[in-house]
């Protein structure tokens, strides 16, 4: 199983932990840590800006990382938002256990191809 650190920032205030909160209620990751006070300097429309902004570190599986990007940028009030997922190389094996437990379970669906009728009824022969 592999897993991933996800980075999203937001703007100081609510949101953060209200984004964290549904992340968790969708059991889209195990734990997220927000670091507030960030202090953020970047290219928007062709000028230069900032923004006072906190840090969610979320971590998740990356067989539900697709999810969790959707979900948040249905939530996130920016127009462009940061989510960037950095893949964890290694960790202590209890702790990435508990972040697998702790998430919801992807399941596979099979699709079935119409051109090959005989093929996808074997597959579900036991």
């Amino acid at each position: 199983m592999s897993y991933c650190v996800v980075l999203i920032t937001a703007p100081k205030g609510k949101e953060p932990p209200t984004l964290a909160k549904m992340l968790l209620e969708k059991k889209l990751c195990a734990c997220v840590n927000i670091i507030k006070g960030i202090d953020s300097f970047f290219w928007w429309q062709g000028k230069l800006d900032t923004a006072k902004e906190s840090l969610l570190i979320v971590k998740t599986r990356r067989g539900i990382l697709k999810q969790l990007i959707k979900a948040v940028k249905h939530a996130h009030s920016y127009e462009v938002c940061e989510i960037i997922a950095l893949p964890i190389i290694s960790g202590n094996k209890d702790y990435l256990d508990w972040v697998s437990g702790s998430c919801k379970k992807v399941v596979r669906q099979v699709h079935h191809s119409s051109n090959y009728p005989e093929r996808s009824r074997r597959r579900h022969r036991i």
